[in-house]
């Protein structure tokens, strides 16, 4: 709609001024109409007329569309337009395909997703939710705008991690240990080495640190030993994140991890040297010159013993993907602390010759309130960090709102994933979110569960009631207009939250969307009390309408609607 108004005004600006411009239309407060433009201030120095003057020119070549209900001039030369109700579901209608909202500008090309890329080392915490969340509403998005999709849970699989495992086993656990505890003792001796590298390296000492060294040259050398400790320890960590990411809801094609790369990442490193491009520090490390690139700190890429490091098997990463997948893009979905690492890794793949685009998708941390009310990174110490018992959580509180309702425990395992999931999308990802039960619970504000009973009430009155195919070109739809309206901008909302990578503009416009139907039951009945068939059988097939979007936007953040709440 916004598109018909502005092509006719911007071809009035030709033919009356002789311009030539886009002319943007904002969405204004409901008291001023159903769109604006402020398109006369703009071009007022140029044609040399005052703005109020250009403004009521092109309102009263507005008035001769026969969609257009009125047009105004407000202020000094603010245009406000307000269309005909019956037009605006004309024109819905005449877009509406099973695909609503989706659009194909990817044109088919191809971009590599990365996460949620959890490390090994430890359980799945609530560390790893926000890459699991934004990369999954990434891939969805890309799906719906016509890219070709390819997903990698790029593992931590690889380093320090296993050196620290394997010496912290054998010092402080056993076989009966793991096999009963599993990740969770994983998690414990990895808590417990750390501290005591640290502890160890306050009092000057090393024997442990190269404990871990060791381990980690004999897996690099391929030692019988250790590499039976690495597939252990990998599967035992593997099994539980799978599970952890069943329970998610998110999948991905690949799980090409660190150790995967390693070898050629090794190798990569001696042909950057050879050539020139890498430089061999004499405590033997090998460092990556970026300063013709802009980036004063070089990138180290490999240890002064010789082991691979984060920036090893990235390099190695790179090349696997240009060379296999060929992408167009690639989005690395990781916390706002990487931020310097991936400014280092774009330029290397810069100097090493792919012009594919990189996006470092990034993210603030999971706050929570202390006792005192301030603001702190979750953790531990402040109650759920695992996944596993965040989820645990969730669902708990997931049956104390539905109370004694008839529902399932697929519905309440779906309602607390959304709420959970929701939560993610409240805020611009580049802002930290604070993690509050009881607000992301909240039947009457901004959550998952609002949104996800809005769309459930939407879909029992299609449920009950039958569309008739009955003729409805008489009925004018003036109390449906803020619900055509809305619906009318969801196509936008995609294309602006995909070409920005920005999903939480989706759970916004889905709450908006939900306190307008809220609106919408409180003076307009669809199918009770004195509705004629007619009435009844517009408002369905609104509500028709209705329910695609509440699906495909919930869809695109990876949420469910529940069948009943």
């Amino acid at each position: 709609m916004m598109k018909n108004i502005s092509e006719f005004i911007s071809e009035k600006l030709d033919n009356l001024f002789g311009i030539q411009k886009n002319v943007e239309l904002n969405r204004p407060n409901n008291d001023f109409g159903d769109y604006s433009t402020n398109i006369a201030m703009q071009i007022s120095g140029i044609v040399k007329k005052s703005p109020l003057e250009i403004a009521q020119i092109i309102v009263s070549e507005l008035k001769t569309l026969d969609y257009i209900e009125n047009a105004t001039v407000d202020g000094p030369g603010f245009i406000n337009i307000t269309v005909k109700p019956k037009f605006l579901e004309q024109y819905l209608t005449s877009q509406w395909t099973d695909r609503y909202g989706s659009n194909d500008s990817g044109n088919g090309k191809i971009v590599v997703i990365d996460f949620p890329s959890p490390n090994m080392a430890k359980p799945y915490s609530v560390g790893h939710l926000r890459p699991g969340n934004q990369g999954w509403a990434a891939k969805r998005l890309m799906e719906e705008t016509g890219w070709k999709v390819i997903t990698d849970n790029h593992l931590g699989d690889y380093g320090a991690p296993f050196g620290i495992w394997t010496a912290g086993f054998l010092r402080y656990s056993n076989e009966e240990k793991l096999n009963t505890e599993g990740v969770y003792e994983l998690g414990r001796i990895y808590i417990k080495t750390k501290a005591d590298l640290d502890a160890e390296k306050e009092q000057g000492k090393s024997e442990l640190a190269n404990e871990v060294q060791n381990w980690l040259m004999k897996l690099e050398a391929g030692d019988i030993e250790a590499r039976n400790f690495s597939h252990k320890f990998n599967q035992i960590s593997l099994d539980h994140i799978h599970e952890i990411m069943s329970r998610l809801r998110i999948s991905t094609d690949y799980e090409l991890g660190e150790a995967f790369f390693a070898s050629r990442g090794k190798e990569i490193v001696r042909e950057l040297v050879e050539t020139g491009a890498a430089s061999k520090n004499e405590d033997g490390s090998v460092i990556i010159n970026l300063e013709d690139e802009g980036i004063e700190t070089p990138m180290l890429i490999q240890k002064s013993n010789g082991t691979a490091l984060y920036a090893t098997t990235d390099i190695a990463t790179l090349e696997y993907r240009e060379k296999n997948w060929k992408p167009d893009r690639v989005i690395y979905c990781v916390g706002a602390e990487q931020q310097f690492h991936f400014n280092q890794l774009f330029a290397v793949a810069k100097k090493m010759g792919y012009n594919t685009e990189f996006i470092h998708l990034w993210f603030g941390i999971i706050d929570q309130l202390n006792e005192d009310g301030t603001r702190k990174k979750m953790s531990s110490r402040k109650g759920v960090v695992l996944m596993n018992e965040l989820l645990d959580t969730a669902e708990a509180r997931a049956r104390g709102i539905i109370e004694n309702r008839d529902v399932s425990e697929e519905d309440i395992k779906t309602i607390a994933l959304g709420a959970i999931k929701f939560s993610d999308f409240m805020a611009d990802r580049r802002t930290n979110i604070l993690f509050n039960w009881d607000t992301i619970f909240a039947l009457s504000g901004f959550s998952g569960p609002y949104v996800q009973y809005s769309a459930v009430r939407v879909n029992k009155i299609l449920n009950d009631n039958q569309i008739n195919q009955i003729d409805t070109s008489i009925y004018e739809y003036k109390e449906e207009k803020d619900i055509l309206l809305k619906l009318i901008d969801y196509p936008d909302v995609i294309a602006l939250s995909a070409r920005d990578l920005e999903p939480h503009k989706i759970a916004t416009y889905l709450f908006e969307l939900s306190k307008i139907m809220n609106r919408y039951y409180e003076s307009t009945p669809v199918a009770t009390g004195d509705v004629d068939e007619i009435q009844k059988e517009a408002r369905l097939v609104v509500l028709q309408k209705v329910s695609h979007v509440f699906r495909h936007g919930l869809s695109m953040l990876g949420i469910d609607i529940p069948k009943s709440m």
